[in-house]
């Protein structure tokens, strides 16, 4: 970025500028001011920066600079623009960008995305709102039932684009594409892009520039990495040993599987640490309220899966801990870069068990560096955990809870009839009936930090120039 630079030398609206400067900001960050002057002239493009350095507003600004050439007379009717990103969470942060520095215009913008009632949905589609911002699922879902109308749609724009293309989107977003016009301005935006999934591209864009910022695959550089190598028993444990530490005061905590963040989180709530989840099982409201909990500070760690990384907007995140080990390196660059963000310093802390090393080793080559590994202090390493069950299925659970009964002895020649009901495995017969006490009995399983980082301890204050960088 050019030394000294302002949102006012890059040509934007003056009503866009206006609520800008209403917002407090004045000096746009390197992907801001690498990627506006592009779009405003009217290509396509690819922008590649680190998470929490202000993509959002890097399309959101001049997209609304150029909609509001043919908006402000009213006279111009149907879907203008298309914003598709891939969680629910992201779609409610864009809008809300959207909202707050397209407040000067006449501007209609809807929101499409499941878990909610569709009625206004449809009802915005139907209605030719200027700018919709969708998740591909539900949108695919009113497409096909035809609500949707993107005949005079002029700009497209995939946010997270690696994830869109990536993770099981492409079906959608080519059907998509399909559908709107041919002449448009296209536009994709990611913390990482593969060349693999950069190729997929050329069938979405003319010619496109693209916009790097960093190196393609370097996590946030004021991010701290550290490995704990682990046995996959002693996790619950470690999590807790390294919670007693009142730095780890806004702790953000994933987990693959949906099953296993609830598990996590009851952990914790069971030792007194207020948690909050977040998944796609969670309703939206569910997931609405855990981040506003996350964010006033009123839980201190937040679970959540992979599918939610990217739309965790969150200031003053102390740590990131990686509970699951990634299995790609790119979900391991958004995972860390919820802390760290807008050159703010963070930690990333990452356990590792003998089946995650190969990831490990993967990652390090993603990356181009070693990650540091250590031992936490003053933990047990040889601790026998009562509660290994903890980290296994349901089912596996109640089924070594069984095993700690002692089975009796029989003979070879011992009759299905002669075996004891205790502790054996349900006997079936011909019919299809069960042995009487042969089956095994069930068994439950037990189970105000708004404002930015300046109040917390280790983190470098940015300086008297606010920047503008709303992801």
């Amino acid at each position: 970025m050019l030394s000294g630079m302002s949102f006012n030398a890059l040509g934007l609206d003056p009503k866009i500028l206006q609520a800008v400067k209403e917002a407090g900001y004045t000096e746009p960050t390197p992907i801001q001011a690498a990627a506006i002057p592009p779009i405003l002239a009217g290509h396509d493009l690819i922008g590649i920066a680190q998470t929490g350095t202000g993509k959002t507003a890097a399309f959101t600004l001049p997209m609304l600079t150029r909609l509001a050439t043919v908006i402000g007379d009213g006279r111009q009717r149907g879907t203008l623009a298309l914003v598709l990103a891939p969680t629910r969470e992201l779609v409610l942060q864009i809008e809300e960008n959207v909202k707050a520095y397209g407040k000067h215009l006449p501007l209609r913008v809807a929101t499409v995305f499941g878990g909610v009632g569709e009625h206004p949905q449809i009802n915005a589609l139907r209605a030719g709102t200027h700018l919709i911002i969708a998740c591909p699922g539900r949108l695919m879902d009113l497409m096909q039932r035809r609500y949707a109308d993107f005949s005079r749609l002029q700009y497209l724009v995939l946010d997270e684009a690696d994830r869109m293309l990536d993770m099981g989107f492409l079906p959608s977003i080519r059907q998509i594409v399909r559908s709107v016009p041919q002449k448009r301005q296209t536009l994709l935006f990611s913390a990482t892009l593969s060349k693999e999934i950069e190729t997929l591209t050329h069938e979405f864009q003319r010619a496109p520039k693209t916009v790097q910022i960093g190196r393609r695959a370097n996590p946030a550089e004021t991010v701290t990495q550290l490995v704990y190598e682990v046995p996959k028993s002693l996790k619950p444990a470690l999590l807790l040993h390294l919670l007693r530490d009142p730095a780890m005061n806004m702790v953000l905590v994933f987990s693959r599987m949906k099953h296993a963040a609830d598990r996590v989180a009851r952990n914790l709530e069971q030792q007194g640490i207020k948690t909050a989840t977040l998944h796609s099982n969670r309703s939206q409201n569910q997931r609405l309220k855990a981040l506003k909990d996350f964010k006033s500070g009123a839980v201190r760690v937040l679970v959540a899966t992979d599918i939610a990384a990217r739309g965790i907007d969150v200031d003053g995140i102390s740590h990131v801990v990686n509970y699951d080990f990634p299995m790609h390196a790119e979900d391991y660059v958004h995972r860390i870069g919820r802390t760290g963000r807008a050159h703010a310093v963070g930690d990333a802390i990452s356990f590792v068990t003998h089946e995650d090393q190969g990831e490990l080793r993967a990652l390090e080559r993603f990356i181009g560096r070693g990650i540091v590994r250590k031992k936490a202090e003053g933990f047990d390493y040889g601790a026998v955990v009562p509660h290994v069950a903890e980290d296994r299925p349901r089912h596996q659970q109640q089924r070594g809870q069984q095993r700690g009964t002692q089975r009796p002895q029989r003979s070879q020649h011992s009759s299905s009839q002669s075996r004891p009901p205790q502790g054996g495995r349900p006997q079936h017969g011909g019919g299809g009936h069960s042995q009487q006490g042969g089956g095994r009995p069930h068994q439950p399983v037990s189970g105000n930090r708004e404002g930015g980082n300046e109040h917390r301890p280790g983190v470098r204050p940015q300086g008297h120039v606010r920047r503008y960088s709303p992801r």
